[in-house]
């Protein structure tokens, strides 16, 4: 990526050398608005410059509009300004399906690159009749890591994407594909906020030269399947009071403090402000003790992964113990 990233957001360099910018702009929504597009041009004027979408999200096109946009109306001078991150999908999560499921993805992004291309989860499904897609259509099959990390690697060396990395592994299943990957992964993108610290997770990637990056960084509040560990807790209103700072300030601050990475996930303009100013300023002791005691509980379990004929018969198998 050029040195485009804004001024206003620091960036991280990848293992690759690659610079990505701390804060992206999360695209996931079980209802995305109609004007999307729209949003994500408007935070890139804002100074966004990193975004983050997925296969699943279904708003692949929409980011591939917005950055057309932003690029057009001269928001940013170049596509290369901008550093853009999808997902595979469990569905083409199998050896032959990555470098074709990349290329569908850049098709509906309308680019020639990936800044950023991750394994959404390490979990294989077979498409059965039904359909492709976040709904029914599926079938669990074990997860052939080296295949698709393979395939990964390949979709790097052809140059498709700049970096690769993965989403929601354990450390233990991080260091089982650092036991054979040739080209380590840049980032492990993972369910991670106040009320989750992720200490083992982060440590290893630490230890590796992985960057981490934070999903529902403020607990996906009002999701189905989120928290409210971190939008209603006591101790970060405290802060934040004391602070003169929002409670989704406090928490996002303390995530960049930690050196994660995080994508925050607002489709309202003056949270996307708020959002701008987390980095001119710095948690005392006294808050980061305070956060330090607040209850650990995973939100996104993935339960629709674990089955009793699957690959993964519980939550511990599919978090290696890690919950």
């Amino acid at each position: 990526m050029a040195a485009g990233a804004s001024a206003s957001i620091p960036c991280v360099t990848l293992n690759t050398g690659h610079a990505m910018p701390v804060m992206g702009f999360g695209t996931g929504s079980s209802a995305a608005p109609p004007d999307l597009t729209d949003i994500i041009a408007g935070a890139v004027r804002l100074g966004h410059r990193h975004i983050d979408t997925a296969s699943l999200y279904g708003t692949e096109g929409a980011v591939g509009a917005a950055v057309a946009d932003a690029v057009a109306a001269g928001a940013v001078a170049s596509r290369e300004d901008l550093f853009v991150t999808s997902k595979l999908h469990v569905t083409d999560a199998h050896p032959g399906r990555v470098v074709p499921a990349l290329r569908e993805s850049l098709a509906r992004l309308g680019l020639a690159y990936l800044d950023l291309f991750l394994i959404h989860w390490p979990v294989a499904a077979a498409v059965i009749a039904g359909g492709h897609g976040g709904g029914g259509g599926k079938k669990l099959v074990p997860f052939d890591m080296e295949g698709v990390w393979r395939d990964m690697e390949e979709c790097h060396r052809l140059g498709l994407a700049r970096s690769i990395g993965v989403s929601n592994f354990s450390a233990a299943k991080m260091t089982r594909l650092l036991s054979f990957a040739a080209v380590p992964p840049a980032v492990n993108q993972v369910e991670l906020n106040i009320g989750w610290r992720q200490e083992k997770v982060r440590e290893l990637c630490a230890k590796n030269g992985i960057v981490v990056a934070a999903f529902s960084p403020l607990g996906a509040s009002g999701s189905a399947w989120g928290s409210n560990a971190v939008m209603e807790s006591g101790a970060l209103r405290d802060v934040a009071a004391r602070r003169g700072k929002t409670v989704a300030q406090v928490a996002l601050r303390w995530l960049h403090e930690q050196g994660v990475c995080f994508v925050a996930r607002s489709f309202n303009k003056e949270r996307l402000k708020q959002n701008m100013e987390l980095f001119d300023w710095e948690l005392s002791e006294e808050d980061k003790e305070l956060i330090m005691q607040i209850p650990q509980r995973r939100a996104c379990r993935g339960d629709w992964f674990v089955s009793p004929d699957g690959p993964y018969k519980s939550l511990e198998e599919l978090w290696d113990g890690e919950i």
